[in-house]
Protein backbone atom coordinates (compact mmCIF):
# COMPACT_ATOMS: atom_id res chain seq x y z
CA UNK A 1 0.00 0.00 0.00
CA UNK A 2 1.53 3.34 -1.01
CA UNK A 3 2.29 5.85 1.72
CA UNK A 4 -0.28 8.65 1.43
CA UNK A 5 2.23 11.14 2.82
CA UNK A 6 4.59 10.79 -0.15
CA UNK A 7 5.02 13.89 -2.25
CA UNK A 8 3.43 13.90 -5.71
CA UNK A 9 6.84 13.58 -7.34
CA UNK A 10 7.39 10.14 -5.76
CA UNK A 11 3.95 8.71 -6.65
CA UNK A 12 3.72 6.44 -9.66
CA UNK A 13 1.00 6.22 -12.25
CA UNK A 14 -0.51 3.32 -10.30
CA UNK A 15 -2.42 5.92 -8.29
CA UNK A 16 -4.63 6.31 -11.38
CA UNK A 17 -5.57 2.59 -11.40
CA UNK A 18 -9.00 3.03 -9.73
CA UNK A 19 -10.17 4.48 -13.05
CA UNK A 20 -9.52 1.05 -14.62
CA UNK A 21 -11.73 -0.53 -11.95
CA UNK A 22 -14.51 1.97 -12.69
CA UNK A 23 -14.24 1.25 -16.44
CA UNK A 24 -14.40 -2.50 -15.80
CA UNK A 25 -17.44 -2.23 -13.50
CA UNK A 26 -19.29 0.14 -15.86
CA UNK A 27 -18.50 -2.11 -18.83
CA UNK A 28 -19.74 -5.27 -17.11
CA UNK A 29 -22.82 -3.54 -15.68
CA UNK A 30 -23.89 -2.22 -19.09
CA UNK A 31 -23.30 -5.64 -20.67
CA UNK A 32 -25.58 -7.25 -18.08
CA UNK A 33 -28.26 -4.64 -18.81
CA UNK A 34 -27.89 -5.17 -22.57
CA UNK A 35 -28.04 -8.96 -22.23
CA UNK A 36 -31.14 -8.83 -20.02
CA UNK A 37 -33.05 -6.21 -22.00
CA UNK A 38 -32.13 -6.74 -25.67
CA UNK A 39 -32.81 -9.57 -28.10
CA UNK A 40 -29.92 -10.81 -30.21
CA UNK A 41 -29.51 -8.76 -33.42
CA UNK A 42 -32.75 -6.83 -32.85
CA UNK A 43 -32.01 -3.11 -33.22
CA UNK A 44 -33.67 -0.61 -30.94
CA UNK A 45 -33.31 2.87 -32.38
CA UNK A 46 -31.93 5.45 -29.97
CA UNK A 47 -31.72 8.20 -32.58
CA UNK A 48 -30.96 8.60 -36.31
CA UNK A 49 -27.34 7.48 -35.84
CA UNK A 50 -27.41 5.06 -32.91
CA UNK A 51 -29.04 1.72 -32.08
CA UNK A 52 -28.89 -0.65 -29.14
CA UNK A 53 -28.27 -4.04 -30.75
CA UNK A 54 -27.06 -7.07 -28.80
CA UNK A 55 -24.29 -8.99 -30.58
CA UNK A 56 -21.65 -11.54 -29.59
CA UNK A 57 -18.17 -11.05 -31.04
CA UNK A 58 -16.01 -14.19 -30.98
CA UNK A 59 -13.14 -12.33 -32.64
CA UNK A 60 -11.42 -9.07 -31.90
CA UNK A 61 -11.87 -5.55 -33.31
CA UNK A 62 -14.19 -5.49 -36.34
CA UNK A 63 -14.86 -9.23 -35.70
CA UNK A 64 -11.45 -10.16 -37.09
CA UNK A 65 -10.72 -13.87 -36.50
CA UNK A 66 -14.34 -14.50 -35.44
CA UNK A 67 -14.70 -17.66 -37.54
CA UNK A 68 -11.48 -19.42 -36.60
CA UNK A 69 -12.84 -22.47 -34.79
CA UNK A 70 -12.25 -21.41 -31.18
CA UNK A 71 -8.48 -20.99 -30.80
CA UNK A 72 -8.93 -17.21 -31.00
CA UNK A 73 -10.69 -17.20 -27.61
CA UNK A 74 -7.47 -18.27 -25.91
CA UNK A 75 -5.01 -16.65 -28.30
CA UNK A 76 -6.58 -13.20 -28.09
CA UNK A 77 -6.97 -13.56 -24.31
CA UNK A 78 -3.31 -14.46 -23.80
CA UNK A 79 -2.18 -11.52 -25.93
CA UNK A 80 -4.57 -9.19 -24.07
CA UNK A 81 -3.30 -10.36 -20.67
CA UNK A 82 0.31 -9.83 -21.75
CA UNK A 83 -0.54 -6.34 -23.01
CA UNK A 84 -2.29 -5.49 -19.72
CA UNK A 85 0.77 -6.65 -17.74
CA UNK A 86 3.03 -4.53 -19.99
CA UNK A 87 0.72 -1.51 -19.54
CA UNK A 88 0.70 -2.00 -15.76
CA UNK A 89 4.52 -1.99 -15.69
CA UNK A 90 4.47 1.16 -17.86
CA UNK A 91 1.93 2.73 -15.48
CA UNK A 92 4.05 1.81 -12.44
CA UNK A 93 7.09 3.46 -14.02
CA UNK A 94 5.26 6.62 -15.09
CA UNK A 95 5.15 9.74 -12.98
CA UNK A 96 1.92 10.57 -11.16
CA UNK A 97 1.62 14.00 -12.82
CA UNK A 98 1.79 12.59 -16.39
CA UNK A 99 -1.97 13.00 -16.78
CA UNK A 100 -2.46 12.21 -20.49
CA UNK A 101 -0.22 9.15 -20.27
CA UNK A 102 -1.76 7.77 -17.09
CA UNK A 103 -5.36 8.38 -18.14
CA UNK A 104 -4.65 6.72 -21.48
CA UNK A 105 -3.04 3.71 -19.83
CA UNK A 106 -5.76 3.13 -17.23
CA UNK A 107 -8.56 3.48 -19.78
CA UNK A 108 -6.92 0.92 -22.07
CA UNK A 109 -6.24 -1.40 -19.11
CA UNK A 110 -9.85 -1.22 -17.87
CA UNK A 111 -11.26 -1.80 -21.34
CA UNK A 112 -8.90 -4.67 -22.11
CA UNK A 113 -9.74 -6.38 -18.83
CA UNK A 114 -13.48 -5.94 -19.49
CA UNK A 115 -13.34 -7.57 -22.91
CA UNK A 116 -10.89 -10.27 -21.78
CA UNK A 117 -13.18 -11.14 -18.88
CA UNK A 118 -16.04 -11.69 -21.35
CA UNK A 119 -13.88 -13.68 -23.74
CA UNK A 120 -12.56 -16.01 -21.03
CA UNK A 121 -15.90 -16.52 -19.28
CA UNK A 122 -18.28 -16.57 -22.23
CA UNK A 123 -16.17 -17.32 -25.29
CA UNK A 124 -17.21 -14.02 -26.88
CA UNK A 125 -17.38 -10.30 -26.14
CA UNK A 126 -20.78 -8.69 -25.64
CA UNK A 127 -21.31 -5.71 -27.95
CA UNK A 128 -24.46 -3.61 -27.98
CA UNK A 129 -23.76 -0.10 -29.27
CA UNK A 130 -24.32 0.24 -33.00
CA UNK A 131 -23.51 3.53 -34.74
CA UNK A 132 -24.55 4.15 -38.33
CA UNK A 133 -25.24 6.70 -41.00
CA UNK A 134 -28.05 5.65 -43.35
CA UNK A 135 -27.10 2.09 -44.36
CA UNK A 136 -23.42 2.44 -43.40
CA UNK A 137 -22.84 0.69 -40.07
CA UNK A 138 -19.82 0.87 -37.82
CA UNK A 139 -19.08 -2.48 -36.15
CA UNK A 140 -20.94 -2.85 -32.85
CA UNK A 141 -18.96 -2.00 -29.73
CA UNK A 142 -19.27 -1.62 -25.96
CA UNK A 143 -18.02 0.52 -23.06
CA UNK A 144 -14.69 -1.37 -22.92
CA UNK A 145 -14.07 -0.64 -26.62
CA UNK A 146 -14.95 3.00 -26.03
CA UNK A 147 -12.51 3.22 -23.10
CA UNK A 148 -9.76 1.62 -25.19
CA UNK A 149 -10.36 4.11 -28.02
CA UNK A 150 -10.44 7.13 -25.70
CA UNK A 151 -7.35 5.77 -23.92
CA UNK A 152 -5.50 5.51 -27.23
CA UNK A 153 -6.48 9.13 -27.95
CA UNK A 154 -4.97 10.21 -24.60
CA UNK A 155 -1.78 8.28 -25.38
CA UNK A 156 -1.53 10.14 -28.69
CA UNK A 157 -2.07 13.44 -26.85
CA UNK A 158 0.74 12.47 -24.49
CA UNK A 159 3.04 11.81 -27.46
CA UNK A 160 2.17 15.17 -29.01
CA UNK A 161 2.20 17.43 -25.95
CA UNK A 162 4.90 15.78 -23.86
CA UNK A 163 7.37 15.09 -26.66
CA UNK A 164 9.46 18.13 -25.74
CA UNK A 165 9.55 17.16 -22.07
CA UNK A 166 10.81 13.67 -22.88
CA UNK A 167 13.49 14.98 -25.24
CA UNK A 168 14.63 17.48 -22.57
CA UNK A 169 14.78 14.73 -19.93
CA UNK A 170 16.83 12.46 -22.19
CA UNK A 171 19.58 15.02 -22.84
Amino acid sequence: MPNLNNSISTKSGLWWLPISVIVFILDQWTKVIATESLKMYEAIEVNTYLNWTLMHNKGMAFSLLANQGGWQRWGISIVAILVVVWLLVWLKNSEFQSKFLNIGLVLVIGGAIGNTYDRLNLGYVIDFIEAHYNDNYWPAFNIADTAISIGAFFLILDLIFNKGNKETNET
